[in-house]
């Protein structure tokens, strides 16, 4: 069942979001004990993981479970990594122990990083009594083609519906992404997106009217929880 998207417009963006963030990880540490968090990658959360890392300081992060909705097919030192910049703003600075981190393994074999990595969020799944992995907050993105994860358009992973994580081609990269699907994104308990002043504001208003051309629009309706936050330029 579609539900109307949460949409919050502001000019104070990178604290919004992590105000965001840490409100939705006190909530889950207080009702089920711990918090699970999937980041986004890209230029976008930067800032708003360092803030986290700097208003999150007296989080307990040896209780929460951070992964990632989708990775670039490169080590985790190259500098397109998103377990890298996610590293270099969020992890390191917050002191966020490793064991609280399920990185997608970019260097290997695409196929069979997405499954390894479906894998282990079953077995996190299966611990709990789940059918299926549930993260607390799932972050996304926008690209300026409508893709969001590595959800890009007239691509394979868009069509998944038993697949939780998948390699998906991009021809128009020429390349390969790892990638979180529909059936995972549709169990969050709340999905973000962040849009910062840059993305052109006539794709935001089409993929907020549901326009199923950009592949971000068809999240609204997948049935978990959205909330979109906007930066407005000054």
């Amino acid at each position: 069942m579609a539900m109307t998207p949460e949409i919050v417009r502001t000019g104070e963006f990178v604290r919004d979001v992590a105000e965001f963030m840490l409100q939705q990880a006190r909530r889950a540490l207080a009702e089920r004990g711990e918090f699970r968090l999937s980041l986004s990658g890209g230029n976008t959360p930067r800032p708003i993981y360092r803030e986290l890392a700097r208003i999150g300081s007296g989080l307990p992060w040896e209780r929460t479970l951070i992964t990632f909705g989708d990775e670039r097919c490169v080590p985790p030192e190259h500098e397109e990594s998103n377990y890298r910049m996610a590293r270099e703003s969020l992890f390191i600075p917050a002191s966020v122990p490793d064991r609280s981190v399920a990185r997608m393994r970019g260097e290997i074999d695409p196929r069979l990083a997405a499954q390894e990595y479906q894998d282990q969020l079953e077995v996190l799944a299966a611990q709990k009594g789940e059918m299926i992995f549930r993260h607390d907050l799932i972050m996304l993105g926008l690209g300026d083609d409508g893709h969001t994860a590595s959800l890009f358009p007239e691509t394979a992973a868009l069509d998944e519906n038993t697949r939780k994580v998948v390699a998906n081609f991009v021809p128009k990269l020429d390349t390969w992404r790892i990638t979180f699907t529909h059936p995972l994104l549709a169990h969050a308990r709340r999905i973000c997106f962040i849009i910062d002043a840059k993305k052109d504001p006539a794709l935001v208003e089409k993929v907020l009217a549901g326009d199923k051309e950009y592949p971000a629009a068809r999240v609204n309706h997948l049935g978990a929880p959205v909330t979109w936050i906007i930066e407005q330029s000054a």
